[in-house]
């Protein structure tokens, strides 16, 4: 399993992609080069801008850490969890409301 925690405050509001059924955040995750950080983290993210930007040269925010947890990376076993939520019931069980017709949350 990957844990990803993003900084909101970071996310680049106009590189957002306006889609048929909402507004979508391009996001990379990207391996640490030297292994994973002082905190654990295994890595990061950051924000697409779109092909003209980075045609242009322009490189995205990084928004965020990335680590992976509660997993056996030598076998990719689960070493026992239970098996992972998805999406949906991850975010009711810690006290969020997707899919409430709201665009994004901030």
């Amino acid at each position: 399993m990957i844990r990803l925690s993003i900084n909101t405050s970071k996310i680049d509001k106009t590189a957002l992609i306006e889609g048929k059924t909402g507004k979508f955040l391009d996001i990379t995750l990207m391996d640490n080069r030297d292994g994973p950080d002082k905190y654990g983290n295994d890595g990061f993210a950051v924000q697409g801008l779109g092909k003209e930007r980075r045609e242009a040269g322009e490189r995205g925010p990084i928004i965020g850490n990335w680590k992976h947890v509660n997993t056996d990376r030598r076998s990719g076993s689960q070493n026992g969890a239970k098996p992972p939520m998805d999406a949906h019931h991850q975010f009711k069980a810690n006290g969020y409301a997707p899919d409430d017709g709201d665009d994004i949350p901030f």
